[in-house]
């Protein structure tokens, strides 16, 4: 009996240490928490800051820049030139396929103004402009649309995923589709994006990366 209680008081004293609560001495947060702050860091203003920080920085860096027939700013879609926050504060920042296939099909999708402003920019400097979007092919026409009705009127193309394209990882993917405009004459001034995917890689040119704490692509 004695044994049994022993083996029973070393478990309750160890049970803290086996059920999770810290890794690394750190405290996982509580999921809850994340989004509360996600919410918070898009309401009190600190988004629409870093985002006017990142694009006064690329607006002077643009500004040393002149545009020739052939220079090209490729932008991503999703959390770049179009905002799908709706989408997550709708469905508690989860995903489903099926109903995120319906929010693009709706086109509900809304331009990021700093973002326009800056696609703006580069219109009436004569850049040329392409969207490469890890949408699926399914995805074009209404993406397509979408763009056009939030403003984004004036591009060269838009790139969606093949589905031969949908087992590589985005930075492979979007790195080849960048291969193919060069080899189209192209040459890649600038490369926008919320995912590191959507700027590493081959032929990026100038890297501007804007915040995403809902999700990463790789």
């Amino acid at each position: 009996m004695k044994k049994h209680f022993s083996f029973i008081l070393i478990l309750l004293f160890t049970l803290p240490l086996w059920n999770g609560c810290k890794l690394n001495n750190k405290e996982i947060p509580n999921l809850s928490d994340v989004k509360a702050q996600i919410e918070g860091y898009h309401k009190n203003g600190k988004y629409d800051a870093d985002l006017k920080k990142i694009f006064t920085k690329a607006n002077l860096e643009f500004a040393k820049i002149t545009s020739k027939e052939n220079s090209l700013v490729i932008f991503d879609i999703d959390e770049t030139t179009l905002s799908n926050y709706q989408f997550g504060l709708d469905y508690d920042f989860g995903y489903n396929e099926e109903i995120w296939d319906e929010w693009v099909n709706e086109k509900r999708a809304t331009a990021i103004k700093e973002v326009k402003d800056f696609y703006n920019m580069l219109v009436s400097k004569g850049f040329r402009i392409a969207f490469i979007t890890g949408r699926n092919t399914s995805h074009y026409n209404d993406t397509k649309e979408n763009l056009i009705s939030e403003g984004y009127t004036i591009f060269d193309t838009l790139i969606t995923r093949k589905m031969d394209a949908l087992k590589t990882t985005a930075l492979i993917y979007k790195s080849e589709e960048r291969q193919k405009l060069v080899d189209k004459g192209y040459e890649i001034v600038a490369t926008v994006g919320d995912q590191y995917s959507d700027i590493l890689g081959a032929n990026h040119g100038i890297q501007i990366k804007i915040p995403n704490y809902q999700y990463i692509v790789k």
